[in-house]
């Protein structure tokens, strides 16, 4: 698959420049970054920076950092998703410091990522403000990782330090900040995204959305994941673009909110993955559709997990009457080794689905759904990539497969990151992929192997699989995202987009498991055989496949990663230590 979408040649200079160019070109009112704070109100609280506010608050915190670090040092980022993250995570780069954006200590499963990357990089500062500062100072005392040298407080430290602001030369190979993988299938790692790799795919996501100045970047994604980093923070800081900003929570509670912000501002570009679309159509009231008007809307990216072209068209049918061009949702890929952003589906396209032989899937290859006795699985493409190039591969052999045979997806551009922090080998392996008899033009070394399997149609790519996440039995691939959306759909007590299905070894053989959550609305227990029944028959039909074992589990058993995507590994990791509970019970 050749390089789809061309990336004019750009002149490299670090995402701080670009800041300090628009605070000192912007007028002293133009608004930055809003930050719209629903604890404080129904509507939403604004808090405001302008550029020139923004920049200040910056270089005072770097002033502060540079008297307890060196250039390179590691600093965490541990504010709340507020307009203090924003100052902290760039005053790390304005001090030539690596930063680490990271979560404030919460619940256990960010806690366990958290203690996991501080063990794993050692920051030397911690930046945070005085709403986490107890959690915070919780961490620090417990043992659990390794004390940083100091702790600062963002919002005590005054911008009046900031003249006294020097600038630090910045290499563009040197590390911009630390980005911890979701950890789907092994334990979070730190990919080094670089000042270089940072750029270019900021670059690379304007060219492929046709953004600039005017556009406005709105959304709820965390800071501490990479598109939510990429889209809210770093792309309107190079762009200098306007950005409007909630918190993940603010969007779960109430979802129309997230669709309000997007109707309040023009050339609107926005990212969710793809249970967010879902959960945002099925809660939408017929009195909140009909206050809206999503006419301005660009770009929705629909991304960071599987794709389904139910939830597509279930939110397209949502919006009707809303203005929503079907034409702004943007089915993508991408992924942190990768800074993020990958492949988008082409502009001014609709989403496209192709419905897919499950059996010739299984086999390995793509082959549209004909005939009667055809059992198809529906596949939406999320189109091809932008300056950088995308090969489907043999994992094994390293050879280019043609169109229509499932390989791993591997990549090469200057958007790639270097490798991941302190860990040698896994680094070899994952971003040294060789290529044999690569085409002329093109490198044989220095791919980056993906993890996730893939296929092209119709010059197309069509993301079917993580490596290590599928399920062979008795020779058939069974790929565990479709599985999870037959069983979801098998029985109104099953929670959607918490269903995991995984293999485990009996007798000598890999047979597959199925976990799923209840819904959190039922009024009594859920009849367990019954929903048993219904998957398993489920299943059976649409796969051809027997469940070896199926779980119904309590609301928030199914482990998550920090992203949103099922945690498959560690779910298999959960059962067999008889955590989620064998035998079709429910856990405790």
């Amino acid at each position: 698959m050749p390089v789809e979408v061309k990336v004019p040649e750009f002149t490299f200079e670090p995402v701080t420049v670009s800041l300090a160019r628009h605070a000192a070109g912007a007028r002293s009112a133009d608004p930055a970054f809003t930050f719209l704070d629903f604890g404080g109100g129904a509507d939403g609280v604004p808090d405001t920076l302008s550029w020139l506010d923004l920049d200040r608050r910056a270089r005072a915190i770097a002033v502060r950092l540079d008297r307890l670090a060196e250039p390179g040092d590691r600093v965490a980022v541990l504010c709340p998703q507020n307009l203090d993250y924003v100052a902290g995570f760039l005053a790390a780069v304005y001090a030539g410091m690596t930063a680490v954006p990271l979560v404030v200590p919460g619940g256990p499963t960010h806690l366990r990522r958290l203690v996991g990357a501080l063990g794993d990089c050692v920051p030397r500062v911690w930046l945070t403000s005085s709403e986490a500062l107890p959690a915070v100072r919780q961490l620090q005392h417990g043992g659990e990782v390794p004390a940083p040298r100091r702790v600062l407080v963002v919002d005590r430290i005054g911008t009046r330090s900031a003249d006294e602001f020097l600038p630090v030369h910045i290499d563009e190979e040197q590390p911009a900040y630390l980005q911890y993988t979701s950890g789907s299938t092994r334990r979070p790692a730190g990919a080094v995204i670089t000042h270089r790799a940072l750029l270019a795919n900021i670059r690379q996501a304007q060219a492929a959305f046709d953004l600039d100045a005017s556009t406005t970047s709105v959304g709820w994604l965390p800071f501490f994941h990479d598109m939510g980093l990429l889209q809210l923070i770093c792309l309107p800081v190079v762009l200098g673009c306007r950005t409007v900003f909630t918190t993940p929570a603010a969007f779960t509670r109430r979802p129309v909110r997230w669709l309000r912000m997007l109707a309040s501002h023009p050339d609107v570009l926005t990212a969710a993955p793809n249970f967010a679309f879902e959960y945002a159509a099925a809660k939408l009231t017929p009195a909140e559709r009909a206050g809206l008007d999503l006419s301005r809307v660009k770009v929705a990216i629909n991304g960071s997990e599987p794709v389904r072209d139910t939830t597509v068209t279930g939110f397209l049918a949502a919006l009707a009457g809303t203005g929503f061009p079907p034409t702004a949702h943007r089915p993508s890929y991408g992924l942190a080794e990768a800074t993020v952003f990958v492949t988008t589906t082409p502009a001014g396209t609709e989403p496209r689905a192709v419905a897919f032989d499950r059996d010739q899937l299984g086999k390995g290859t793509a082959v549209p759904a004909a005939g009667p006795d055809a059992r198809p699985v529906t596949m939406v493409s999320v189109g091809r990539p932008a300056g950088q190039h995308l090969r489907i591969v043999d994992p094994d052999l390293g050879h280019v497969l043609p169109d229509g045979e499932v390989g791993e997806i591997w990549l090469h551009g200057p958007n790639v990151a270097s490798g991941y922090w302190a860990r040698a080998a896994e680094s070899d392996h994952t971003f040294d992929g060789r290529l044999t008899g690569a085409e002329p033009g093109v490198p044989a070394d220095g791919w980056l192997r993906t993890g996730d399997l893939g296929v092209r149609h119709d010059g197309e790519l069509f993301v079917t699989a993580r490596l290590k996440d599928l399920i062979v039995v008795d020779g058939r691939n069974h790929h565990p995202q479709d599985i999870e959306a037959t069983a979801q759909d098998a029985h109104g007590a099953i929670q959607r987009d918490r269903v995991a299905a995984f293999s485990v070894e009996q007798d000598g053989r890999e047979v597959p498991v199925l976990v799923a959550e209840r819904v959190r609305t039922c009024d009594a227990d859920p009849d367990v055989p019954e929903v048993e029944r219904a998957v398993r028959a489920a299943v059976s039909r649409h796969h051809d496949l027997r469940l070896a074992d199926f779980v119904l589990v309590r609301p928030g058993s199914v482990p998550r990663t920090s992203s949103g995507k099922i945690a498959r590994s560690e779910a298999r990791d959960r059962y067999l230590d008889g955590v989620l509970a064998a035998g079709g019970g429910e856990t405790r």
